[in-house]
């Protein structure tokens, strides 16, 4: 009889016992920062949240994020943080900062972990970021000749500031900067090119730097450049594009500020980076809009849709949303003349703090007779935290923060134009800004001829008169 036999059972019993069991019985090993946490912090959120940006506190250190680990969650839970606006899964864009599931279930599990340092040997290098200048020194900056001085209190300031380029041949530009002292007061930004003189016959006109304006840059004939507003990083151009600043022309820098309860002061500085090798592309920018906005007191789905056809082919780099506080979603899709859809850019939470720019991967080609659609979404009810106006008021079209607008802006060239051929684009504006050079002049004449009450905005009878010119200039009409 063989007695080792019960003896090697048992052992194999309790091998098999041993080497199947650890897996289910081990704890799980919680995440750290140094190991898990800010590898993620570093890629997605410091480029803000580090001194001298935009983000109230960096998130650089341990200390950092563990003191602030609630808030990281919550920020990040609701996807509040980092700030991206637009609905995943319709078209790939540039820049796309938004979280994984994955990754907010770690940051979640690590904030209810007490938020653990972890082993500092495993902490990757910090991130390194351009002093100053997102994309390095830029050509050539520009800033107006003294700062601005913003009073405490009252309507928001559209300030321009007239910049000479002294330029003495055109150039072209693949990025364009914008860097303001003061982020506190500064809204948004937008450059104009003037060659008229006329941005400084109005400057001459006044005392303080700049001059004010309602509905763009005052000037007939200054073209839109380039426009910034806070989250929207620079990105340069495809090899051989590049937006157009002609010889000799000025730069109108407008600056809307929103005012803080005291005294402040801004010099907002731009950056020229100018195009290294030839340009075959020049990169327009058209306007889509409709001013027609009379959002009644208590709506809460106050629908506008405004249809643009494409005259000529065209190549769609990015769109940029815009409306004000109580917009409530965007959507932009085109039909080509086949009938297929492209989904261009929706924002089903529209949030006036993140007014983004998307740069497609790739960018869409649309032949001419596609129809861009344009719908908007704006909740004037009590319901809505962000409605300014307690009870609330009927809100147009204007530039005050209070106002509406609704706009959708394209960066676009033309599939025909080959400036390296020496072939020009046709069909499209001359000018660099598609129909907002139209549109702006149109806006600007509408208040001179309608505003009767002299108040800055078209009240109904007003407005009627307005749309209808706007209608019969352009084509369009509310849906």
């Amino acid at each position: 009889m063989n007695r080792s036999l019960p003896l090697i059972t048992a052992l194999a019993f309790c091998a098999l016992f041993t080497s199947s069991t650890p897996s289910a019985l081990a704890k799980p090993i919680a995440p750290t920062f140094s190991r898990e946490i800010a590898p993620i912090l570093f890629t997605h959120c410091a480029t803000c949240h580090r001194p001298g940006e935009v983000g109230p506190f960096p998130l650089l250190t341990y200390e950092d994020a563990r003191k602030r680990a609630k808030t990281i969650v919550a920020a990040v839970e609701k996807r509040l943080m980092p700030p991206w606006k637009a609905a995943p899964g319709l078209v790939a864009y540039h820049d796309d900062p938004r979280l994984s599931d994955a990754q907010i279930a770690l940051i979640k599990e690590w904030a209810a972990t007490s938020a653990p340092e972890g082993n500092r040997a495993e902490l990757p290098p910090l991130p390194k970021f351009t002093t100053g200048w997102s994309l390095g020194e830029p050509g050539l900056v520009l800033q107006a000749d003294q700062e601005f001085t913003l009073d405490a209190d009252g309507r928001d300031v559209y300030q321009c500031f007239v910049i000479p380029t002294k330029f003495t041949e055109d150039r072209y530009l693949s990025a364009l900067e914008v860097r303001p002292s003061n982020r506190r007061v500064v809204h948004h930004v937008v450059a104009f090119t003037d060659t008229t003189g006329k941005g400084r016959e109005r400057d001459a006109a006044t005392p303080e730097p700049g001059y004010r304006t309602f509905g763009g840059p005052g000037v007939p004939g200054a073209q839109w450049l380039e426009g910034w507003a806070p989250g929207k990083s620079p990105r340069h151009l495809p090899a051989g594009h590049g937006m157009f600043v002609p010889k000799g022309a000025d730069i109108i820098l407008q600056v809307h500020y929103n005012k803080t309860g005291k005294a402040e002061t801004d010099l907002t500085k731009i950056g020229f980076h100018f195009v290294k090798g030839p340009v075959d592309k020049r990169v327009r920018i058209h306007t889509h809009a409709y001013p027609g906005l009379n959002i009644p007191p208590g709506n809460a789905h106050y629908n506008v849709t405004n249809t643009y056809t494409v005259p000529a082919g065209v190549t769609v780099l990015a769109v940029w949303p815009h409306m004000h506080l109580i917009g409530r979603s965007m959507n932009v899709e085109a039909t080509l003349p086949g009938g297929t859809k492209q989904p261009m850019v929706t924002v089903p939470d529209w949030n006036f703090n993140w007014q983004l720019g998307y740069h497609f991967k790739e960018p869409l080609k649309f032949p001419a007779g596609t129809k861009i659609q344009l719908t908007a979404q704006y909740d004037n009810s009590t319901n809505n935290p962000a409605n300014p106006s307690h009870p609330p008021k009927a809100v147009r079209w204007g530039e005050q923060t209070t106002d509406e607008m609704c706009i959708a802006f394209y960066a676009y060239t033309v599939d025909a134009e080959h400036l390296a051929q020496g072939i020009a684009a046709s069909g499209m504006s001359r000018g660099g800004g598609g129909n907002r050079e139209a549109m702006t002049t149109l806006m600007q004449e509408a208040l001179k001829l309608f505003d009767k009450d002299g108040d800055g905005k078209l009240n109904d009878a007003e407005r009627a008169e307005a749309v209808k010119a706007f209608q019969e200039r352009f084509g369009t009409k509310k849906k």
